[in-house]
């Protein structure tokens, strides 16, 4: 018997000292490279959070610093004789309770009249069909870009002397005067036309388009109508946005300047409060003596911003988690 030949295996492609320092090589290389850029993302991330946060912590820091820390220049953020006296100036000489309740109440009514209305308003232009959509889907957007400085007068005209097709005057004989009373917020949240409304209908149109219509459609072919599909159906599972509308209607309408100024300038309401600088805060000098400019007056001015946003860092604590999911499912960001 002849001498059995042994046969050697084909070398395997891309195996071998060369290719394995190779594989070594890029592998680091683009290890090296994600560790670097995830380092530059959390440095811009902590870089921008930092300038955010940064004028809140001064002033929150400036808040519990005392007259005597305010004008020592060794003292910078952490204070030498914290003091509770900047939040009991501001409670007790500014009618911060009042305007407080009241705010909560406007910002509530109008939060919910337009999550209900802007929720209704989207669905209709997501799933009908019907003549005058583009137009009615283009007034809304006009109302996102036309500022509302524009019509401001014809507002305050309107709801000055507030006529519905002039049968007011005719049953009365004069019109109603709707200032300092809910009713100009409440009627422009009815009719769609509240703060940043087109914003919210927009949201919840788009939506709506990306649920699937076979939910309603399998609704219909089991005998369920229009509204009890809504209210069974596609209410439900829109909870989350319907929260994050809401959420976003009360945090505007709590800070909101432009309107209450223009409707509330007898009722006490907390943007209001604040506009009124060291007037309210003062009293006229009555609380401790000090005149504009001075470094109290500026702390006791941001002491109540600070007491104005805190309410809203609450709520964002124990809503945040629908507020990023409806944000997240809106359609709006990638």
């Amino acid at each position: 018997m002849g001498a059995m030949q042994t046969t050697r295996p084909a070398a395997v492609k891309g195996s071998g000292p060369l290719a394995d320092r190779l594989k070594h090589k890029y592998f680091k290389m683009f290890y090296l490279t994600g560790l670097l850029w995830g380092a530059l993302r959390y440095l811009l991330l902590i870089g921008l959070a930092f300038l955010i946060l940064y004028p809140l912590l001064v002033k929150l820091s400036n808040s519990f610093m005392s007259a005597q820390d305010l004008i020592d220049g060794t003292v910078r953020f952490i204070p030498r004789q914290a003091t509770w006296f900047n939040y009991q100036t501001v409670i007790e000489y500014t009618a911060f309770v009042k305007a407080l309740f009241n705010t909560l109440g406007i910002s509530v009514m109008s939060g919910a009249l337009q999550m209900l209305v802007c929720t209704m308003v989207g669905y209709g232009l997501a799933r009908f069909k019907f003549k005058g959509r583009g137009i009615v889907f283009t007034l809304v957007v006009l109302t996102i870009l036309i500022p509302p400085q524009t019509y401001m007068i014809s507002l305050y005209m309107k709801f000055s002397f507030f006529d519905i097709f002039g049968l007011l005057s005719a049953a009365g004989g004069e019109s109603i005067r709707l200032m300092d009373s809910i009713w100009p917020m409440a009627i422009l949240s009815i009719i769609g036309f509240g703060f940043k409304n087109g914003l919210y209908i927009l949201i919840m149109r788009q939506y709506f388009k990306g649920i699937p219509q076979e939910l309603e459609e399998a609704a219909y072919v089991d005998g369920s109508g229009l509204f009890r599909t809504f209210a069974r159906i596609i209410l439900p599972i829109s909870f989350a946005m319907m929260i994050t509308i809401f959420l976003f209607s009360f945090s505007w309408q709590w800070t909101d300047s432009f309107y209450s100024s223009m409707f509330y300038s007898q009722i006490k309401l907390l943007s209001n409060t604040l506009l009124a600088g060291f007037e309210g805060l003062m009293l006229e000098g009555a609380t401790v003596g000090l005149k504009n400019g001075q470094p109290l007056t500026a702390t006791l001015t941001n002491t109540m911003s600070l007491l104005i946003v805190a309410p809203l860092i609450i709520l964002y604590l124990f809503a945040q988690k629908y507020l990023v999911e409806g944000i997240e499912h809106s359609g709006i960001v990638g």
